[in-house]
């Protein structure tokens, strides 16, 4: 729910999107207000993933990842400071609108 008011309300810079979320509603609304607020959008197979990319779960000792919470959708509303990983995903999404 975050996530749609986040995009319902344009704060998001980007969405990344589970593929395999049960919730097909869900799924169609993400991808409308992604559509209509022009707010790039990326689509992942596995939602443990994305919850890890999220940091929804516990970190060992070693720094690996144990309970990984299952993800369906992950806005970024704040990009954080400048960083070579935001001008590769900024330049993704440059490259792909254009195709």
């Amino acid at each position: 729910r975050e996530a749609s008011k986040a995009l319902d309300r344009r704060q998001a810079h980007m969405c990344v999107l589970n593929e395999n979320c049960e919730e097909d509603a869900y799924k169609k609304l993400v991808a409308a207000l992604c559509d209509e607020h022009k707010i790039p959008l990326i689509k992942v197979q596995d939602g443990k993933q994305l919850g890890e990319w999220a940091g929804l779960c516990v970190l060992d000792r070693e720094g690996n990842a144990r309970k990984v919470v299952n993800c369906s959708c992950v806005v970024v509303k704040d990009w954080g400071e400048e960083s070579q990983e935001r001008s590769i995903l900024l330049n993704y999404f440059q490259t792909s609108q254009a195709a």
